[in-house]
């Protein structure tokens, strides 16, 4: 007997047991593997299944997220936007209040120039009627009857008012 060649009845045992072996396993272990092997499946394509929906949920979320950081910028934008106006009506509003009362005190002012202009122009003429007044007195107490001679007088009386009202 030989190695390489084996006898017609030990294949015949051999035949014999693997299919005694093939015919019990076909009948017990084939369905149990199988049915493992299937459940196996199931949980896999459940993970997978369950993998999608966290993915799509993940991409939801993100998409939410990116779309409220959106509306935030807008509102950031916005308010910037209400800032910056309320800011120039603000500065609008005191140069107009400046301007007003600007325009206001150079009225006062310009009243003010005015009347002391009016008073000492009252001044000048009551201080020209005294004057006047006086020489007038001094005039007719000397009697002159030259203008040359009036003139005199009258320069001297001048100075001598000017310098007694000064």
């Amino acid at each position: 007997m030989s190695l390489l060649t084996p006898d017609i009845g030990l294949l015949f045992w051999m035949i014999l047991s693997f299919g005694i072996v093939f015919a019990i396993l076909s009948k017990y272990g084939f369905p149990v593997i199988i049915k493992a092997i299937e459940q196996r499946k199931e949980y896999i394509d459940q993970s997978l299944e369950a993998a999608r929906q966290a993915n799509d949920q993940l991409a939801g979320i993100q998409a939410e997220g990116e779309k409220m950081l959106t509306q935030a910028r807008e509102r950031q934008n916005i308010i910037l936007k209400e800032a910056l106006a309320e800011k120039e009506r603000i500065i609008s509003e005191a140069r107009q209040k400046a301007s007003a009362e600007t325009l206001l005190q150079q009225e006062e002012a310009t009243r003010r120039i005015r009347e002391e202009k009016d008073k000492a122009i009252r001044e000048v003429r009551s201080e020209i009627a005294d004057l006047s007044v006086a020489i007038a007195e001094k005039v007719m107490n000397e009697k002159i009857s030259r203008t040359d001679e009036q003139e005199k007088i009258i320069n001297g009386l001048l100075d001598k008012v000017s310098f007694s009202k000064s």
